[in-house]
């Protein structure tokens, strides 16, 4: 059990950092830091298409990361 939850957590571990890569970036710089944040509060900016896509993927990734590695350190 061990083994297979490694090997899953192995491959969903490399398609999360693939999926974080293919994302675009917000802004640039600090001053895109920083009114960036504010767009994204207000909702100026809405994700669409393939950075929605994306978003979402990623949001299932990180869950289904944070489930393995509970229940790998629970089975070791």
């Amino acid at each position: 059990m061990a083994t297979f939850l490694t090997a899953l957590l192995v491959i969903v571990s490399i398609v999360l950092i693939i999926v974080v890569l293919l994302q675009s970036s917000k802004s640039a710089g600090l001053s895109g830091a920083i009114s960036g944040g504010a767009e994204q509060l207000f909702g100026k900016q809405k994700a669409r298409g393939l950075d929605l896509i994306l978003h979402r993927i990623t949001v299932v990734l990180v869950v289904l990361f944070f489930f393995l590695t509970i229940a790998l350190a629970y089975f070791v």
